[in-house]
């Protein structure tokens, strides 16, 4: 696989804003717009990983990445970090709706308490980022939110009921949100992934049984990596792709 990957001059200097960065795909994106001399925000609950993954990124050569630790279930919390990283790096205008939790459960035992937690971490915040980030992206002239879906809903996976469900009405929000916010140039994306290997996928789910039917169901005969979907979204934020909205971009070696 070739290692010569597309540079976009506009991302140069343009503040990004990515959800649950400090690992696995997040993680991906923050090292790959640093790498394109973007000014980037991120925040995560593991402050370890979230510190480790600047100093990485410092020591690369790149800009170096602000990190805040922050609870997206708290959504006056995640305020105040999209806020503070605006004071710091510059308005954002592009936002990365990345961050999420796949855990499995039983419908069977899913209570009220549950199932509300389960659309807090996977789906509220998306909405309430987005909210406070465009009237940055209106003074500065437009923006690009990306937010990320699920191939888990297309394919009929169970054991996950909420997940599902939370990832299925992130594309409803992308194509209302897409409309809303078109006059103001505000592009909004959603970004499907298929099984991307990352570790905690590696580690808890991939048996070699479960890799042979993958590759059974993909027309590429390949594992998707974090840094396949960072590609995605870096052409999506540029100015590249400045007349692409309300669509779903799925990134799954053709499982779909």
């Amino acid at each position: 696989m070739s290692e010569s990957f597309a540079v976009y001059p506009s991302l140069r200097g343009r503040t990004v804003f990515v959800t649950g960065g400090a690992s696995g795909i997040g993680a991906s994106h923050v090292t790959h717009f640093a790498a394109q001399g973007a000014r980037v925000a991120f925040v995560d609950i593991a402050d370890d990983a979230g510190v480790a993954l600047t100093q990485s990124v410092r020591d690369a050569g790149h800009p170096e990445p602000f990190y805040q630790h922050c609870d997206l279930k708290d959504i006056g919390s995640l305020r105040k970090a999209i806020n503070t990283a605006g004071e710091k790096l510059g308005p954002i205008t592009v936002l990365v709706n990345n961050a999420a939790n796949d855990q499995r459960h039983n419908w069977e035992d899913v209570t009220v308490e549950f199932w509300d937690e389960r659309m807090a971490t996977n789906l509220r915040h998306q909405f309430f980022a987005l909210q406070a980030v465009v009237p940055m992206m209106r003074a500065a002239g437009g923006g690009s939110i990306i937010n990320f879906g699920s191939i888990s809903w297309h394919t009929n996976h169970g054991e996950m009921p909420a997940y599902t469900t939370a990832k299925a009405a992130v594309e409803g929000l992308t194509k209302g949100m897409a409309r809303d916010l078109g006059p103001d140039k505000i592009r909004v994306n959603t970004v499907i992934p298929g099984w991307v290997m990352t570790r905690r996928q590696i580690e808890l789910w991939l048996t070699p049984e479960a890799e042979a039917r993958l590759m059974q169901a993909q027309c590429l005969k390949e594992k998707v990596y974090p840094q396949d979907l960072a590609r995605m979204v870096l052409w999506l934020a540029s100015d590249d792709s400045r007349m692409c909205t309300a669509q779903m971009w799925v990134v799954d070696g053709g499982r779909l």
